[in-house]
């Protein structure tokens, strides 16, 4: 059993939004109990009686009454038909107890914030206007825009209409933005003029014309105005400039009413093993999905301020979106994590005021390597939860954390994914956090560990597996009308069952640990290996900045290991450094971990939300085609992989 290194006191335990919500149940004779594993099985079980009970304790506003909760077995569940809401109007009417929505910080210093009120009045300004150009229910509004308030702006604005919201990080390349919004048809277009990066500002102009110029059914382009100091629109279809229409008289700002299961979103696949799909997300289920998990695992209510490190391409920033709806002020942020300084976000975090804090296990890797601490009096006070996603959080990672950030904080390791844009296993606050381990299974969500056939297992790795319908399952793909597609990503292996993906265990106590994807799995003598037990090892040297591994077919109907690093400048890989990773491996784990070759390279793709792309240095060391280069933040960092 893992060592536990935070507990909840009996007072904190008390406060938190999800021991209440679990004693208004037991209120209302629902056997629940305090125990958070009653309270998970129970609402697994009784899914009819656990999302209205949701509903009902965040004060969801529907219209009308349903027919059923749910309805129809995996994947084609309807979830409260009968039932009509508005996704925008649960973020921009809901009121902040001091009246700040937003607060934006850049990396060149900018800060500017936006009021409840001034958040309304620029939703119904930009509504307005896509009103009048024709835009309704079921149209698309696409933002190539960053982490910046005119986005989250254009995603209330496309909601309050019933249009279904995509968006674009402007690091994309014209091609990598066609691949994902070619497909879905927008009617608008709304884009910035340029973004700071690492100390550089890149001019995406051009990109933007070509961007237009290249999506027929625009009827709409609307230009913000964000390194330049006025809009450039020329070359564009029906342009405007975003400070022009936010001048316009705001007017009301008028919700559609839709149905629960009205798309909301379409996000993508990271797109690297081919074409990205389009996975249509559902108003009525990503609304009580996020304040489940926003507002129950995570506790963050009214008067907190929250703030996750991403960008408007990874799902997360949907996910934070949600909390406006707790009542919750966002602080957003545009540019590197790690400019001017590496720790430059552990002030931003003190300087407003942050409670919870998302990042990535990458950042805080990043942090440990650069020695970075803060344990004076007075550091990271007011910061109650740190979340960690993208990649599995390692152990030691833990430690780090607990031992030169904050000792009283919360780490929640949470994961999910685009596909379901929320997460199947993640953190409570009434639960003690154990050294390496997700903290439980989320609540609604009958996730299993399964062997290879189909067995759930507890203690063994396997399959993470979902065996009953959740609201933000997917309405589908765009473009697959029949759900071929679809079915064949997440049904194929255990029909009827969503199979995710994730190489995991789930523990004695409830929690479950990742091990890496499953496509992605090494395989040397038939024994099964996750990639993230032989990370755990290799980042624990100073010498190493990152890594890579992967599994090479060796012709003998097994494969040899071969581990790829970045190493730290200044550190060279030679023998006596390979000698002591091998060692380390193979003390810790076995002999089969160790890999065949260590090889040094400059630098490891990654898709533009930061993950490791293990799938494209696979391809290229079995000499396959890497199917989506577009897909990759760094695809030249591919040719040190080659003929290795």
């Amino acid at each position: 059993m893992s060592e536990i290194l935070w507990s909840p006191g009996p007072a904190e335990r008390a406060r938190s939004a999800l021991a209440r919500f679990q004693k208004n149940l037991n209120r209302r004779g629902e056997a629940v109990g305090d125990d958070y594993g009653t309270l998970w099985q129970w609402s697994i079980d009784h899914p009819e009686r656990f999302w209205p009970a949701v509903a009902d304790f965040f004060r969801v506003r529907f219209e009308g009454r349903a027919q059923a909760v749910l309805g129809g077995p995996m994947p084609e569940t309807r979830w409260f038909e009968g039932v009509r809401l508005n996704y925008a109007r649960h973020l921009v009417e809901t009121p902040r107890p001091g009246g700040l929505a937003l607060i934006f910080r850049n990396e060149e210093g900018a800060r500017s914030t936006l009021t409840d009120g001034g958040l309304r009045d620029a939703v119904a300004a930009l509504a307005s206007d896509f009103r009048a150009a024709g835009v309704g229910p079921g149209d698309r509004v696409a933002a190539y825009l960053p982490n910046h308030p005119a986005a989250l702006v254009t995603m209330l604005a496309s909601s309050s209409l019933g249009a279904v919201f995509t968006s674009a990080s402007p690091d994309f390349g014209v091609d990598g933005v066609l691949d994902r919004f070619g497909q879905v048809a927008p009617k608008v277009l709304v884009a910035v003029d340029g973004y700071p990066y690492a100390g550089v500002r890149y001019d995406v102009r051009g990109r933007v014309r070509s961007i237009a110029a290249r999506l027929p059914t625009l009827v709409r382009t609307v230009v913000v105005p964000y390194l330049m100091a006025g809009a450039d629109l020329s070359g564009l279809p029906n342009a405007v400039a975003y400070p022009d229409l936010l001048k316009r008289s705001p007017g009301t700002l008028p919700y559609a009413d839709l149905p629960f299961d009205h798309p909301l979103y379409i996000l993508y696949s990271s797109g690297t093993t081919g074409q990205p799909k389009c996975m249509i997300h559902r108003q009525g289920g990503v609304l009580l999905q996020h304040l489940k998990e926003v507002g129950l695992h995570t506790d963050v209510g009214a008067g907190d301020r929250l703030f996750y490190f991403t960008t408007t391409g990874w799902m997360m920033w949907n996910w934070m979106a949600s909390a406006l709806a707790l009542g919750a002020t966002l602080l957003l942020y545009d540019g590197s994590p790690v400019h001017p300084r590496t720790d430059a976000l552990l002030d931003l975090i003190d300087e407003e005021e942050i409670g919870t804090f998302g990042t990535s296990a990458r950042f805080l890797r990043t942090l440990e390597k650069s020695r970075v601490k803060r344990r004076a009096d007075g550091d990271l006070a007011r910061l109650r939860t740190i979340l960690s996603t993208g990649s599995p959080l390692l152990a030691d990672q833990f430690d780090y954390v607990y031992r030169d950030l904050k000792p009283d904080v919360r780490l929640n390791s949470i994961s999910g994914g685009t596909d379901i844009v929320s997460c199947f296993v993640l953190g409570t606050p009434t639960l003690p956090i154990r050294r390496g381990e997700i903290q439980c299974r989320g609540l609604g969500m009958a996730v299993e560990v399964d062997d290879p056939s189909g067995r759930p297992v507890v203690g063994e790795r396997g399959e993470l597996v979902c065996t009953r319908p959740f609201p933000t399952l997917p309405l589908g793909f765009w473009n697959d009308p029949e759900g071929e597609r679809y079915r064949a990503a997440y049904f194929a292996r255990f029909p009827g069952i969503w199979c995710h993906g994730d190489f995991a265990a789930l523990t004695a106590q409830g929690g479950v640990v990742i091990y890496g994807r499953s496509d992605t799995v090494l395989n040397p003598g038939g024994v099964r290996i996750g990639t993230a037990e032989i990370y755990r090892q290799v980042e624990a040297f100073d010498e190493i900045a990152e890594a890579v591994v992967v599994g090479e077919p060796d012709g003998e109907g097994s494969e040899r290991i071969l581990l790829f690093v970045v190493l730290r400048p200044g550190a060279a890989l030679d023998e006596e450094l390979a000698r002591r990773i091998r060692e380390r491996i193979r003390s810790a784990l076995t002999s089969r971990h160790v890999p065949a070759r260590i090889l040094a390279v400059p630098d490891i793709p990654r898709t533009r939300s930061g993950k490791i792309s293990e799938m494209a240095v696979r391809q290229v060391v079995c000499g396959e085609e890497v199917t989506n280069t577009g897909a990759l933040a760094n695809p030249e960092s591919l040719e040190a992989f080659r003929n290795r």
